[in-house]
């Protein structure tokens, strides 16, 4: 499906980012999984199977500093000769991330639209310009169903939890970075779209996830295997025609 396609996977060693990287080489892709954590980007690529061995491999990346970002892409390039697409799948963010609203002070906002959206923008706008000079490449942003609806704060009714402010700030921000990017980049043989996930399971309270299940339609939070699918899919030559389009995939909660 993926033919040899070389896949920078930006928080490859995360929740989400592991799903995706075990995708990719399973489909016949090459997986760079750079995260800001070499120890566990190398642990991580150290027990895939052994047939994967030479279809993963570990980077260093801090999405937030321009000079690692350069460097990871020269890295890569100089190992496989050419880099066919980069998913934007880092989630950084501050000590004090997830206060409800009225908690949350005018730096701690800043700094984590700073850091998330930030490195989403510095990493796009880096690999837009090497896919430039290299006449093909393939961004895909990860954004969220609550960049496109306002949250359902009555789903954390009776749990800790919330949707925080700085999330729907970024998220709906990645979504038209993404159009922007597309739209920049239109004649340059590179496609740019986001890819919009309802929530991802991950030990949340039995509450939540049962008030959560009432909006779907018949699953309810999803697993990182029902999102990477349809990465599979925006990787592939079966999209090559997609550009600026946000895919949501949330088993029906937005509606």
């Amino acid at each position: 499906m993926l033919d040899e396609t070389v896949v920078v996977v930006t928080g490859g060693a995360g929740l989400l980012g592991r799903v995706f990287v075990r995708d990719i080489v399973q489909h016949g892709g090459i997986a760079v999984v750079a995260d800001i954590d070499m120890a566990a980007a190398t642990k991580f690529v150290s027990e895939l199977p052994e047939r994967y061995a030479d279809r993963a491999y570990a980077m260093q990346l801090d999405i937030t500093d321009t000079a690692s970002v350069t460097a990871l892409i020269s890295a890569a390039f100089e190992r496989f000769g050419r880099i066919d697409s980069v998913v934007n799948n880092a989630y950084p963010r501050n000590s004090n991330y997830g206060r409800k609203l009225e908690n949350v002070t005018y730096e701690d906002f800043c700094q984590n639209l700073s850091l998330h959206l930030g490195g989403y923008f510095l990493v796009a706008q880096q690999f837009g310009l090497f896919f430039r000079n290299q006449q093909k490449g393939n961004i895909i942003n990860m954004a969220s169903i609550y960049g496109v609806m306002a949250p359902r704060f009555e789903i954390y009714s009776g749990t800790q939890m919330t949707m925080p402010v700085e999330y729907a700030a970024i998220k709906s921000a990645v979504i038209h970075l993404t159009r922007y990017f597309a739209q920049y980049f239109k004649n340059d043989h590179i496609r740019v779209n986001s890819l919009s996930p309802g929530g991802v399971l991950d030990q949340q309270p039995e509450s939540f996830l049962r008030n959560y299940r009432a909006f779907c339609n018949s699953k309810g939070m999803l697993e990182g295997k029902d999102i990477s699918s349809v990465l599979l899919f925006l990787l592939s030559d079966a999209s090559k025609y997609l550009t600026g389009q946000n895919l949501v995939v949330d088993d029906g909660f937005s509606i």
